[in-house]
C-alpha cells in the first residue's frame, strides 16, 4: 500500500505498531513519530480486545486498527514496544507469532525493544543474529550474538536496548527503509 506525499514525491511505507495491554509507551510513541516524519504510513494495532490500549504507565493509545485486519502484503515493518506485560501477552498471542512468521517469509522488517525481542529469540530468528534487548532479557538471547548496544540491525531485524533508546532505535528503523539521509535529517531536525 504505497502512497505518495504530493508535497515531498516521497512514497510512503506502511508500519504496524503492535500493542498490548501494558506496553511501554515511549516505544511505541517514538518510532511513530520520527517514522511519520520521515514519511511512512504509520497504524497502531491492537491485539487486546478493545482499540483504547493502556500503557505501563497508565497513558492510553487509541489504536487505529484490530490485529486481525493487517494487511500483510501492504506492510513493510512491524514493530513490537516492550514493557514486561505487554510483551508478555504479544508472545502468548498466536496471531501475533503468525504475523511475525509472515514477515519473515516475506523478508519485511521487523522490530523488537526492550523486552520483545525475546519473542523473536523464542522463535528461533535470532540464532547466531547480532541483537540486543532490556539487560535483564539477554539470557533469552543466549542463542543469538547479545552485544547489549542501543540498537543493532541484522538482515531484517531491528533491535533496541529499551525506552532510554528509543530514538536510536526509532532512527535505525527509518535508516533501513529510508535511507541515510532521511534518517541523518531526522536526527538533524530533533536535535539528536
Amino acid at each position: 500500500m504505497y502512497n505518495t506525499n504530493s508535497m515531498t514525491g516521497c512514497v510512503f511505507m506502511l508500519v504496524y505498531i503492535l500493542l498490548a495491554e501494558g506496553f511501554e509507551e515511549s516505544e511505541a510513541v517514538v518510532p511513530a513519530d520520527l517514522l511519520s516524519r520521515a514519511g511512512a504510513q504509520v497504524r497502531f494495532v491492537s491485539a487486546s480486545v478493545s482499540k483504547d490500549v493502556e500503557g505501563s504507565h497508565g497513558i492510553h493509545i487509541c489504536a487505529d486498527d484490530y490485529i486481525d485486519e493487517i494487511d500483510m502484503d501492504a506492510m513493510e515493518a512491524v514493530i513490537l514496544p516492550g514493557g514486561g506485560k505487554g510483551t508478555a501477552l504479544l508472545a502468548a498471542d498466536s496471531r501475533v507469532i503468525s504475523i511475525i512468521d509472515s514477515a519473515f517469509k516475506q523478508g519485511k522488517y521487523i522490530c523488537t525493544i526492550c523486552a520483545a525481542p525475546s519473542i523473536l529469540a523464542s522463535m528461533g530468528l535470532l540464532d547466531g543474529r547480532k541483537a540486543t534487548c532490556y539487560p535483564s532479557f539477554s539470557k533469552y538471547l543466549e542463542k543469538s550474538i547479545y552485544t547489549g548496544a542501543d540498537t543493532e540491525r541484522d538482515d531484517i531485524f531491528i533491535t533496541g536496548k529499551a525506552a532510554g533508546t528509543a530514538y536510536q532505535f526509532a532512527l535505525k528503523i527509518v535508516q533501513a527503509l529510508f535511507g541515510d539521509s532521511v534518517s541523518d535529517k531526522i536526527k538533524n531536525d530533533i536535535c539528536l
